[in-house]
């Protein structure tokens, strides 16, 4: 009796755990916990805040090998998504997860193996490769996860969350990241940073497979990914979302590579460059975490949408003026990234509710591959443009973000009534 009593009493709080009523780290209700925890450790970047620094006094490159570096790391993005999200849709999301973490530890081995170009370039394949791995993947696990306990209509919150997990360890790491450059070397907080992205895939270890996200009797590999990419082109309404959410996250990321410039044009010591930037990270957790609230004061998705835009179109207007104050300077590169670069997780939710779990990883991939090229194309455009000056960079942002707010072809009836249910929506 007492035997049955607690088998009894264990299917109770297996139970309450799969419907959300209380804290578990087992099953699908723990993969909402372990996957924030993980997303934090592996973007515990401590090399963030002294980033170039370490590209131009520990490994001597210029500041146009510098761009070289970033643009290759995009290239292989760009290459490795959608292989990398297949990977997860046949082998499992876990095990993508895990694999990540693994590769991201060799990376930073190669990479501070010694400062040479070629090291570096061979490092950010494998640094492309693992982000590629985890990209999609969790945000596919996330979703499955919330689809097992009954809970799709948390999605929003969940990846805002997820997104502010990220933004966290990236707040962590800029934090620790100087102390650690001053103790030991500008070489240090890279070698360090093996510790926290080692720690994610031990902790990936434990992470629960849906039961629709599971390998089993899958198709092979290549069927996988040529159904994947044909259904998200074929998509209507995933081709809009996701045009929308990638014009615009290009426009958004080029400010992390002209920030620096514009505070040393405008006299901002170099001691607070780590500041601004643990700044900017904070601005887009404060804004994730209250985005419902934003939403709801506004009436619809589709204007909680058109904050970043308009903020991008103030913020880089802002920043074409030469003789700008400190002050100035600092609030509209705050804003943009604020507002701006918190944008994809928005769309996170809609894209999983318009997608089946055995193609989630493949589409997601697809559509952070094309983000990726945008991103690539934009930051090429707006480094050409720095070339000639800074303003002329800040400006053409700014009439970009106008234009593509202007026309673009998102409305309200393609963001739909919440984020229940899957596969929903448009197709050709």
């Amino acid at each position: 009796m007492r035997a049955q009593r607690k088998r009894a009493q264990g299917k109770v709080g297996r139970t309450r755990a799969r419907a959300g009523g209380g804290f578990t780290l087992r099953g699908p209700a723990g993969n909402l916990f372990k996957l924030n925890l993980i997303t934090g450790l592996f973007w515990t970047h401590f090399i963030s805040s002294v980033l170039v620094p370490f590209y131009r006094d520990w490994g001597g490159l210029t500041l146009g090998q510098i761009l070289l570096v970033n643009a290759w790391f995009m290239v292989w993005n760009f290459l490795l998504e959608v292989p990398t999200g297949t990977v997860a849709d046949v082998w499992g999301r876990k095990a993508s997860i895990v694999l990540s973490g693994a590769v991201g530890v060799v990376a930073v081995l190669v990479y501070v193996s010694a400062p040479s170009l070629p090291r570096f370039l061979l490092a950010e394949i494998l640094f492309a490769a693992s982000f590629t791995l985890l990209s999609g993947a969790n945000e596919a696990l996330l979703y499955d996860s919330l689809q097992e306990l009954g809970r799709e209509a948390e999605a929003p919150q969940r990846f805002g969350w997820l997104s502010s997990s990220q933004l966290t360890g990236i707040v962590v790491g800029a934090l620790f990241g100087s102390v650690i450059a001053e103790e030991f070397g500008l070489r240090a907080p890279l070698l360090f940073q093996a510790i926290p992205i080692g720690l994610s895939a031990l902790l990936a270890l434990s992470l629960y497979e849906p039961r629709e996200g599971r390998p089993a009797e899958r198709p092979g590999y290549r069927e996988v990914m040529v159904v994947g990419v044909r259904y998200f082109f074929r998509h209507r309404v995933l081709r809009i979302l996701a045009l929308d959410m990638v014009i615009f996250a290009g426009l958004s990321w080029a400010i992390i590579w002209l920030y620096q410039a514009a505070l040393e044009r405008a006299g901002v010591p170099l001691v607070w460059f780590g500041v601004v930037h643990v700044g900017l990270s904070i601005g887009q957790i404060v804004f994730l975490a209250r985005f419902e609230r934003i939403r709801q004061a506004l009436g619809s998705w589709k204007a909680l949408l058109s904050l970043g835009p308009l903020a991008m179109v103030v913020g880089y207007a802002a920043l074409t003026w030469r003789e700008a104050p400190a002050w100035l300077v600092i609030g509209a590169v705050l804003l943009t990234c604020s507002l701006g670069l918190s944008r994809p997780p928005l769309f996170a939710a809609h894209f999983n509710r318009h997608v089946d779990s055995a193609r989630r990883a493949t589409v997601l991939s697809t559509i952070n591959m094309v983000r990726t090229l945008v991103i690539a194309i934009s930051n090429l455009v707006a480094g050409s443009l720095a070339d000639i000056g800074l303003s002329w960079a800040m400006g053409g942002l700014s009439v970009a973000a106008l234009l593509a707010l202007v026309l673009s072809p998102l409305r309200e009836e393609h963001l739909g009534e919440g984020v229940g249910g899957q596969g929903s929506g448009t197709r050709d």
